[in-house]
């Protein structure tokens, strides 16, 4: 009887496990993913169970270079961010930030080209994929899901961008902004709006920023300091998105105010050019402060659009500030300015030994 009933129970337990050896098994899935003209993968999502190694093809038919990087749940506009600000080591990591968000990553494919990866998704949840070459990230994308239940239907799925969400081709406007319906960005616009890219006159690490639909600026991260900013709208990177990344952005609109006079710090009274370092920017309600380095004074610049949006306000802070400082404004054509510390003149403002906070403006007259 024992016997028997021993027989019973493995005999129970083995039908169990192979009635059941799916839900427990790896499985394995390949799924090919196109780059089509208009910055958007043909797969706006794909659906794999939980406990998948996934191999995805990523084949460029694309004019331009492209990448895919799958990040964790949450958390694609935090690498886009953080790809954004590689500057001009970007190019090298393939445009790809080290950060424990990112679970695979094709490199920079050029048109034509084809590269497959592979990864192992566990848990259950919406992965992003996105293409973090610069310009690209905030519009080409898409959600793999790892779920045993029923997709959301595709024009519900905030995941997606809204043009394949909608079935609105994507489109760019002059200016690169979003148009709607046939915009290339999944959102309407807000301001301000950053660009990690290659703005003429400027050296390889521009970021231009738009501070409204009207009125922007071109920040040289390389050498730290504001080369120009110009009214009537923001940039157009046709060129450069269809190119390998050496394309200049075209200005859309006309600039008014262009720095002449190289890079604007002296330090001491001998008034010696300091050595630069830029340290990076962060964002305040999408407004970047950028920070760099004069010899050992810390230095924290942000560019706001003055009250009635006829110029520009520069906001300095300073830190480890012992000696007075000189900044060279020249004496551009149309342009006033204003101080909130310090005696200028003839083009040149003597701002204070241990000065901790300087305002600029500068307007339009």
């Amino acid at each position: 009887m024992k016997q028997s009933l021993k027989v019973f129970l493995i005999c129970a337990v083995t039908i169990f496990f192979l009635s059941n050896q799916t839900a427990f098994a790896q499985r394995d899935t390949t799924i090919t993913l196109k780059v089509l003209g208009g910055l958007q993968f043909d797969l706006p999502r794909f659906a794999v169970r939980p406990n998948t190694k996934v191999t995805v093809i990523l084949d460029n038919h694309d004019d331009m270079a492209h990448n895919v990087v799958f990040t964790k749940p949450n958390s694609r506009l935090k690498v886009v961010d953080e790809a954004l600000k590689l500057g001009d080591k970007g190019a090298k990591m393939d445009y790809v930030p080290n950060s424990p968000l990112i679970l695979a990553h094709t490199k920079i494919l050029e048109p034509g080209r084809t590269e497959s990866i592979s990864f192992l998704i566990e848990n259950e949840g919406i992965y992003p994929y996105v293409c973090t070459y610069p310009g690209h990230g905030y519009v080409m994308y898409g959600a793999m899901y790892a779920t045993t239940k029923a997709l959301p239907p595709l024009e519900k799925d905030l995941n997606v961008p809204e043009g394949q969400r909608l079935g609105t081709p994507n489109m760019a406007d002059h200016s690169g902004h979003h148009m709607a319906p046939a915009s290339p960005h999944p959102y309407p616009l807000e301001y301000p709006l950053l660009y990690r890219t290659f703005m003429p006159d400027c050296g390889p690490a521009a970021i231009a920023v738009a501070l409204n639909p009207n009125e922007s600026y071109c920040f040289d991260a390389g050498k730290c300091y504001l080369r120009y900013a110009w009214s009537g709208g923001f940039v157009d990177n046709t060129d450069h998105w269809k190119g390998n990344g050496n394309k200049l952005a075209k200005i859309v609109g006309s600039v008014y105010w262009k720095d002449e006079t190289g890079f604007p710090f002296k330090a001491g009274k001998n008034q010696k050019i300091p050595t630069v370092h830029f340290k990076g920017y962060h964002l305040t309600k999408r407004l970047p402060a950028f920070r760099y380095m004069l010899d050992e004074i810390s230095v924290s610049e942000t560019v706001k659009l003055s009250a009635k949006g006829n110029g520009i306000i520069r906001e300095f802070t300073f830190k480890n500030n012992p000696d007075v400082l000189f900044f060279t404004t020249g004496n551009p054509a149309g342009i006033k300015f204003t101080f909130s510390t310090g005696k200028y003149k003839n083009g040149v403002l003597e701002i204070p030994a241990g000065t901790a906070r300087l305002t600029i403006t500068s307007t339009r007259i």
